[in-house]
């Protein structure tokens, strides 16, 4: 075990970073962060911010020979990073791990060679593979497969010309091209899995999603008991392939409802944000005890609630830039509101969420989405 005051290191500085820091401060950690931004939000409050690139070496190992285990909050970490520095440090989840699902040709392929549910796919390398593919596939989505996320690097494909233009738009870069499912719903299972193989998967979450990113997060997901138990099956069975060692989370569609796997995240996910305000142990704790060697915590959510996203266009008025009116959130007393220390908003950015909880799942719904329409979220 890695106890306190031991220092951890951390890949990335977004908001998930800054929860885990966090987490492991209010545990007795220390943290140093390595990310190239100068005003990222986990390094505003670490005890060390490395400001430097991912392949930069000789920060590499001076971070490495200060930190007694290192972890990632972000999937784009280069996975050549991960393995330098697991030849002087443990590092979990490990850059094998990391390096399937960060790449989308490889997930697919991971789903596909493991047995796992997933939807019908063809690997893009060249145009020609475009003109031999299936076309039971179309109508379909084209995605790049590197550095897509929130709905960022895809196009709606309704036949080969169309994907050929994706294609060229994309720049050739090496892309999956994914039948487009009829979808029922969507939901998310985010779990913890430690070094001996030990699992704690969070309640299953209904996702919905606006322009591609997560908008809202239901718990419990209004399914059958028998999709939240097969969804957090196929995710704990994914953990187990890839050896994996941290918190991860695992996207899921239901077509026709038939469970197939999306995505997945080496790293605490959006839609797990609840965890933070509902359950016995958050995403973040389990990712520090994961990363420690400690047992992990009891995972159970001890209240139903409603994550709701606050990305940066709620910082605009047409044209005008003004601070979201935050009283209307704080009158809700069953309201948690977080707000990331992000430098500055844009349009599509995170920036925060706010989370409503209590025991009638109905009524946290609705107190939710009211919450959500007085802070101006327009359904589109």
């Amino acid at each position: 075990m890695i106890l306190p005051p031991a220092t951890l290191g951390m890949l990335g500085g977004g908001q998930l970073g800054r929860f885990f820091v966090t987490a492991a401060h209010e545990m007795g950690y220390q943290v140093w962060v390595l990310d190239p931004d100068k005003n990222s939000p986990a390094g505003q409050i670490a005890e060390r911010h490395f400001c430097v690139a991912y392949d930069d070496y000789p920060a590499l190992d001076e971070f490495a020979n200060g930190c007694a285990a290192i972890t990632t909050e972000f999937e784009n970490v280069p996975a050549d990073t991960l393995d330098y520095l697991a030849k002087f440090v443990p590092v979990r989840p490990s850059a094998a791990a990391v390096a399937v699902c960060q790449n989308r040709i490889a997930e697919k392929s991971f789903l596909r060679d493991n047995g796992l549910p997933h939807g019908p796919f063809a690997t893009i390398h060249c145009e020609d593979d475009i003109r031999n593919a299936d076309s039971a596939l179309f109508p379909a989505i084209l995605k790049v497969a590197r550095f897509g996320y929130d709905g960022k690097g895809q196009a709606t494909v309704n036949n080969r010309e169309e994907a050929l233009l994706a294609f060229a738009h994309f720049k050739g870069e090496h892309c999956v091209l994914e039948q487009r499912l009829t979808l029922d719903y969507e939901v998310s299972v985010v779990l913890a899995r430690d070094e001996h193989g030990q699992v704690q998967c969070f309640p299953t979450g209904e996702n919905q999603h606006t322009k591609g990113i997560l908008d809202v997060s239901i718990v419990p997901a209004r399914t059958t008991g028998c999709v939240k138990s097969d969804a957090e099956d196929v995710a704990a069975r994914i953990a187990e392939k890839l050896g994996y060692i941290g918190t991860m989370g695992v996207e899921f569609f239901v077509s026709r409802g038939q469970l197939i796997v999306n995505e997945m995240a080496p790293r605490p996910h959006n839609s797990g944000h609840y965890t933070i305000d509902a359950c016995i142990t958050d995403q973040f704790e389990q990712q520090v005890r994961a990363l420690c060697g400690l047992p992990l915590g009891e995972a159970r959510a001890h209240s139903a609630a409603v994550m709701v996203n606050l990305l940066g266009d709620l910082w605009y008025d047409g044209e005008y830039y003004r601070e979201p009116e935050w009283a209307k959130l704080h009158a809700v007393p069953n309201l948690k509101l977080h707000l990331y220390g992000k430098h500055h908003a844009r349009p599509g950015r995170k920036m925060g969420h706010f989370t409503v909880i209590g025991e009638d799942p109905a009524g946290v719904q609705d107190a939710a989405l009211a919450a959500r329409a007085a802070i101006g979220i327009r359904d589109e």
